[in-house]
């Protein structure tokens, strides 16, 4: 008797130790699909139809895009370079940093770091980047390069430490692939509030 007893406890704790275990293993489990997702789509994930594509290495344009997003209810995702830039590539007085190279070399196309904007999903794209020496920087022209925007309406909106917009988005829309209707953009201060711009967003009829 004294055996079985002895059996009967050993059971017990292995059957108590093997559901504790279950328990954990279940707490440690891979992150659903939707979740791994929502991060490789690099884009916040809402109903709207309207998209602010951005590229920025100083966080100007970054600061820009995330309000304007917050001020038309729009998705965000970012323009990023494969190689990402470095102080020393933003060196403009340097005539043999990466910047200078690729502003003189009109068929630069600096690598997307990924393509995975949903164009096909928007209605209305904007892009914002910063102005160097008077136009977009080359990966703006990649990005318009790598996708059909057909059918969709686009306007750009930029920042700058002392140039206007200028003639950069028109640019961009003669590389740009499919029939898309460009409106007119904009220049912002980095610190440009939401009501600033939605109402220029309004002015140009696209809060509809």
């Amino acid at each position: 008797m004294r055996k079985l007893g002895i059996l009967f406890m050993s059971v017990l704790m292995t059957l108590t130790f093997a559901a504790c275990g279950g328990t954990e293993a279940g707490n440690t489990a891979p992150k659903s699909g939707s979740e791994k997702s929502a991060v490789k789509d690099n884009k916040t994930q809402t109903n709207s139809k309207t998209l602010v594509a951005y590229f920025s290495c100083t966080g100007n344009t970054k600061t820009l895009a995330e309000t304007a997003a917050k001020a038309i209810g729009a998705d965000i995702y970012e323009i990023a370079p494969e190689k990402p830039y470095t102080k020393e590539d933003l060196n403009y007085n340097d005539d043999n940093s990466r910047s200078s190279k690729e502003n003189r070399d009109t068929k630069a196309r600096p690598a997307l770091k990924d393509k995975n904007a949903n164009i096909a999903s928007y209605d209305k794209i904007v892009l914002a980047y910063p102005i160097w020496w008077g136009k977009a920087p080359r990966i703006l022209e990649t990005f318009v390069e790598s996708y059909d925007f057909s059918g969709k309406t686009i306007v750009a909106i930029c920042t700058s430490g002392g140039s206007d917009i200028g003639s950069s988005a028109d640019y961009l829309k003669s590389l740009s692939k499919g029939s898309a209707d460009w409106k007119g953009g904009k220049l912002f201060s980095p610190s440009a509030s939401a009501d600033e711009i939605k109402s220029w967003w309004k002015s140009l009829g696209l809060d509809k």
